[in-house]
């Protein structure tokens, strides 16, 4: 692949710049995410959550050290994106960067072969949601897809139009040529496997939730800092149009001052075999679709919950899992949010967002669709939206952003070190307030 970073990067001598390697995994990130220049004039124009991804260099002991010419210019990163030595643009060496902002130097990449991605599993999502969404997105392809059974990564490989299929998830991770992974699998199996990818410093996506418990989030996201790779949990909603317009929304004040959400995430669920109904692997209806509202009301208050005051009530299997759980999370200037999910009540994902002046509604707020809309209510002024008027699916603009990420043209939104402990610390809160019976 023929990678061409636009950055202003030459020297007096004509040979690229380079930053000295920083020594900790922390500062490692650090590069990674801000890139070289001034970390706290970073964080006054976008803050810990919209800053830039520079491509920083790989962590010694943890992944293969990337080859250099005799220059000392990088020729591939093992596993990753491989990288040419030709200068920039004129037009971007004179003038800075489109992207990156006056005076900034750009990190606009200009890339020939799509970012290759592998598929650690054959789960129904990878299906109906993931493969289109890749393929609706652009820049980005499915090059191999691993189950525990060859026959069978063979026979979706085949089915769905990725090139190969391979049995057993290691060969996905050790593959050099893959370089950003997508996990569907079992919840149980998210941390051991998001652990084992960034180890290999591989870019992921994996399914929410990332983890099961908060001890496990803990880890997986010291791992990601080690490791300076990105990961993301696939809350994709953060990332899409309505999400945009509906925080736009409530800023300007078009409800008032929001007080309450209230948010439902049902479906039914028949088929005792299914793993969301398997406690051994992580099942519950909390996990699967009750931490949608959760991460919705964190990012439209803008705050963390006082998980002393989480108020939960479920029904459970007797092998303890929920099938239903009602919840109540406590905000900042006694904000609330009120939701239930589970899996024996007809489809639903109809969410309020309640304002001193006003209200929000949204048919479906998680993963929209043509025919969702949002509205704003004031008595009987309704005005309603087009939740996705593009059309496109609800994964594309996520995975457009970690393309553009992974190229450097954006900076990098809803990281989970970002993110990813909130929503795990708030699960097992409600969990305990529901009383969930020992494992």
């Amino acid at each position: 692949m023929a990678l061409r970073a636009a950055r202003g990067w030459l020297g007096r001598d004509g040979r690229p710049r380079r930053a000295a390697a920083p020594r900790s995994g922390r500062a490692r990130l650090d590069l990674l995410r801000h890139g070289p220049g001034n970390v706290a004039d970073d964080a006054r124009r976008g803050g810990s959550r919209d800053r830039e991804l520079a491509r920083g260099p790989g962590r010694s002991g943890a992944r293969p050290s990337c080859p250099r010419d005799p220059r000392g210019s990088v020729l591939r990163r093992p596993g990753g994106l491989r990288l040419s030595r030709r200068p920039p643009a004129p037009a971007d060496r004179a003038s800075g960067s489109a992207s990156g902002g006056a005076g900034h130097p750009s990190r606009a990449l200009v890339i020939d072969d799509p970012i290759r991605w592998g598929i650690l599993g054959t789960a129904g999502i990878a299906e109906s949601a993931f493969l289109p969404a890749l393929r609706q997105a652009g820049d980005g392809v499915a090059v191999s897809v691993a189950s525990r059974d060859d026959a069978r990564a063979r026979r979706w490989a085949t089915e769905h139009d990725v090139a190969r299929g391979v049995a057993g998830y290691e060969q996905i991770v050790t593959d050099p040529e893959i370089e950003a992974i997508y996990i569907p699998l079992p919840n149980g199996l998210h941390a051991e496997w998001t652990i084992t990818a960034l180890e290999a410093g591989k870019a992921v996506l994996c399914e929410k939730p990332l983890c099961v418990t908060p001890d496990e989030t803990r880890r997986v996201l010291a791992t990601a800092d080690a490791a300076s790779v990105p990961l993301w949990e696939a809350f994709v909603f953060p990332f899409h149009q309505q999400t945009e317009r509906v925080r736009d929304a409530l800023a300007s004040g078009q409800v008032g001052e929001v007080r309450e959400i209230g948010s439902r995430f049902h479906f039914v669920l028949d088929d005792p075999r299914d793993i969301r109904l398997s406690a051994d692997l992580g099942g519950g209806s909390l996990y699967d679709v009750g931490c949608y509202p959760i991460r919705l009301a964190r990012l439209l208050f803008d705050a963390e919950p006082d998980l002393d005051r989480a108020i939960a009530d479920a029904v459970w299997t007797r092998s303890g899992v929920d099938t239903e759980l009602w919840g109540a999370l406590t905000f900042p200037g006694d904000r609330r949010l009120v939701f239930s999910c589970g899996f024996l009540a007809a489809d639903d994902t109809f969410t309020r967002v309640f304002g001193t002046e006003g209200e929000l509604r949204m048919t479906n707020p998680f993963h929209p669709a043509d025919d969702d809309t949002f509205a704003i209510v004031h008595g009987d002024d309704v005005r309603e939206h087009a939740a996705a008027p593009t059309g496109e699916h609800s994964f594309t603009p996520a995975i457009r952003h970690i393309h553009a990420v992974l190229r450097g043209r954006e900076r990098p939104r809803h990281l989970a070190v970002d993110e990813a402990m909130g929503n795990a610390t708030a699960v097992g809160a409600l969990l305990a307030a529901a009383g969930r019976p020992p494992s």
